[in-house]
């Protein structure tokens, strides 16, 4: 995602957010805003059931009671704390991220097991606003109230800033 960016003229300039217009949310935005969660919900399904077969190959192999219950409650608890870190990124943003949500290399492995946690998150998050719109809302105001205070302070020192007045 894109930091904000300001045309030459000072204003901010406004988002794309699903193809459309972020702010004045065009053509399609209604239809993109129903499609995207239930993509979410059904890659989660779809995610769910592939770590199924795995956790069933591993019962079928015959590796005990105690392995399976370890994969089932890993399988869990990445899917827990990645959930966790995608809803905060989604509603927060990534900088507000501390501690172990912060890890990219070495929880890796975390993230890439708890993908079905992710999908589910990003499906609860799309159920209240786009994802991460909240964030990238916040950003376009404090970046339209930025432009506007600088607006404000050139028309205040209308003139020739090189030139002062002197005083005898």
């Amino acid at each position: 995602m894109s930091e904000q960016t300001e045309h030459p003229e000072g204003t901010a300039e406004p988002i794309r957010w699903f193809g459309t217009s972020w702010v004045e949310r065009g053509s399609g935005y209604w239809a993109r805003r129903v499609a995207v969660p239930l993509g979410a919900l059904v890659a989660a399904a779809a995610g769910a059931l592939l770590l199924r077969f795995a956790v069933e190959g591993v019962r079928d192999s015959e590796a005990g009671g105690l392995v399976y219950g370890l994969l089932v409650g890993a399988i869990a608890l990445c899917s827990l704390l990645s959930g966790l870190r995608t809803w905060k990124v989604l509603s927060e943003g990534k900088e507000s991220l501390t501690g172990w949500m912060t890890e990219e290399k070495s929880l890796g492995a975390v993230w890439l097991i708890g993908f079905v946690g992710a999908l589910v998150a990003y499906f609860l998050r799309s159920l209240l606003e786009a994802p991460g719109e909240k964030v990238k809302r916040a950003r376009y105001e404090a970046s339209l109230a930025a432009a506007d205070r600088r607006r404000t302070a050139r028309a205040a020192r209308s003139g020739n800033p090189g030139r002062t007045k002197k005083r005898r």
